[in-house]
């Protein structure tokens, strides 16, 4: 694990345990790093402006300012695992790296009977997967680029074996079981676009912003069984 993603890591576990503390040598032996670099991380992320205390004597260490964590959540011990099966059953999904940090927030944020019952019974349910069997996720540079809607300069091959640089509008994802896509307008070809991730080859954000340009315009040829995803309470 890279310096980043440590520092991103010691935060989410401190969320996940607030207002509880971890122990500076809890934390090396979780990270596999020495106390020194944990508490030389815990420092950066305080000076950034993260609100980590440390609580001494016996049983302290550092914490995450209970302002910056879930309230309690009524989740069941069932709708956690629910939500815990479709992620292992999306595969590689894009931005799973966030799927997996919104998981643990949920299980921190879940009463101490029922985040036990949930760990229990998620020990009961096991899947059965192929090597290779999950399609390539897209890189977490296009993750970006769409959600910032930075124009990225793609090395892409085609169905054919045709290589090709190209610099593309990220407009959206699109995926199913088999494969990601990135949808977008193709500013080689002046036309919308999609692109297969496993076929991208290499990524190069630009610092450019795109145009604005409606997703349902440039999926206009995407197959009708396309179908956006669901998010309880957002706006009709």
């Amino acid at each position: 694990m890279n310096r980043t993603d440590r520092l991103y890591a010691l935060v989410e576990e401190l969320r996940a345990v607030a207002p509880r503390p971890r122990s500076s040598r809890w934390l090396a032996a979780h990270f596999e790093v020495s106390v020194r670099t944990v508490e030389r991380d815990l420092s950066a992320l305080q000076q950034a402006g993260v609100p980590i205390f440390a609580t001494p004597g016996r049983g302290g260490g550092y914490a995450l300012d209970a302002g910056m964590t879930l309230p309690p959540l009524n989740f069941t011990a069932a709708e956690a695992l629910a939500v815990a099966l479709a992620l292992e059953r999306a595969g590689r999904i894009p931005f799973g790296g966030a799927a997996r940090s919104a998981m643990q927030k949920l299980v921190g944020a879940m009463s101490g009977p029922e985040a036990a019952a949930a760990r229990g019974h998620a020990d009961r349910v096991r899947l059965m997967s192929a090597p290779g069997d999950a399609p390539e996720r897209l890189p977490a540079s296009l993750e970006q680029a769409v959600l910032a809607g930075e124009l990225v300069e793609l090395t892409y091959t085609d169905g054919g074996g045709r290589t090709s640089t190209r610099v593309v509008e990220p407009v959206g994802i699109v995926g199913n079981d088999r494969a990601w896509y990135l949808v977008g307008w193709c500013r080689l070809r002046d036309a919308p676009r999609s692109f297969r991730a496993d076929r991208i080859t290499q990524v190069r954000p630009t610092g450019r912003r795109a145009p604005a340009r409606p997703f349902d315009v440039v999926a206009a040829g995407l197959p009708s069984s396309v179908r956006p995803i669901g998010l309880a309470g957002r706006d009709s």
